[in-house]
């Protein structure tokens, strides 16, 4: 019978690498965005931001004081 000789430094360090994997897959699924999400976000932003530029009114002369 022979025993597993196990680094324990190596063992902290693979456990804690392991473990930032799963927060990091946690935060991606729960943060994430796809790139179409992304564009689709972006192009509303675009489109209300160009509406809101044909509404606006610029002064006229007697506007003016």
């Amino acid at each position: 019978m022979t025993a597993d000789i196990v680094n324990l430094r190596n063992a902290r360090k693979r456990r804690t690498r392991d473990q930032r994997e799963i927060k990091a897959a946690e935060n991606r699924a729960k943060f994430g965005q796809s790139k179409a999400e992304k564009m689709q976000v972006k192009a509303v932003s675009e489109l209300d931001r160009r509406r809101l530029d044909q509404a606006k009114r610029e002064p006229t002369g007697s506007d003016e004081r």
